[in-house]
């Protein structure tokens, strides 16, 4: 589905991570081994590994969900201080693989970012979060259904579209189409492909899949995740 830009190695990464480590409070057990990596600008990286290897934590670490017990982590060539994880997280989004909506509509769950501290400068744009649904194959009327009605897939849709129409610059995407129907894990990727072409020469993702086709769809480069180990590079053409 993307296209076969290459990514621009002469500009500093967008994110990068300087031996990150993870360990698990109640144990101290090693979650996450010492950890380097970099994510270039128009870049698309794919993990893949087997359950509990240790993708989600590090996917947490790298969106600052989860404190990391050693190394830092960069933005643009500068570390990430505390005071700037708020404006960080605006750039960098997590997207889970089970979504959290809120009671109400679809529209409701797309304006409730803009009523956060964090986003209350930019406000909610209905004919914006209209097209999103449209990309994704969503006709009229979507924005009105109840989000207790949604499927499996539409909950992801509408979790995704509320995390893309606040322009991020890099998406986390911890397995999102995991358990969903051809057509939704379509209309996910249509949408991620959407965001990235919209303005790829500034924007990166991470996408962990379990699915061997759907990472060579959208991924430019692969890594697999190991026992909380970042191992095997594997490059895709484009």
């Amino acid at each position: 589905m993307h296209s076969s830009t290459t990514p621009d190695m002469t500009a500093p990464p967008l994110l990068e991570a300087r031996g990150i480590v993870r360990r698990d409070v109640r144990t101290g057990a090693t979650l996450l081994a010492a950890t380097d990596f970099s994510l270039a600008q128009d870049e698309r990286v794919v993990i893949t590994g087997p359950s509990g290897s240790g993708k989600s934590v590090l996917l947490r670490s790298l969106a600052l969900l989860d404190a990391v017990d050693g190394g830092q982590l960069l933005w643009r060539g500068e570390r990430v201080e505390r005071r700037a994880i708020p404006h960080y997280r605006r750039n960098v989004a997590y997207v889970r693989q089970r979504p959290a909506l809120v009671d109400g509509t679809v529209e409701d769950n797309l304006r409730y970012p803009y009523s956060l501290q964090a986003y209350r400068d930019v406000s909610f744009d209905r004919q914006r979060a209209a097209q999103l649904a449209r990309t994704a194959g969503r006709g009229e009327g979507f924005l009105e259904k109840r989000a207790s009605e949604l499927s499996g897939g539409e909950a992801q849709v509408t979790a995704l579209i509320r995390v893309l129409q606040l322009e991020p610059e890099v998406l986390l995407l911890d397995e999102p189409t995991a358990s969903l129907d051809p057509d939704a894990v379509r209309a996910i990727e249509t949408l991620v492909d959407d965001w990235f072409g919209i303005d790829h020469a500034t924007r990166a993702c991470i996408w962990v899949t379990h699915d061997p086709g759907q990472a060579v769809r959208v991924g430019q480069r692969q890594l697999t995740m190991r026992s909380g180990r970042l191992a095997t590079r594997e490059e895709h053409a484009a």
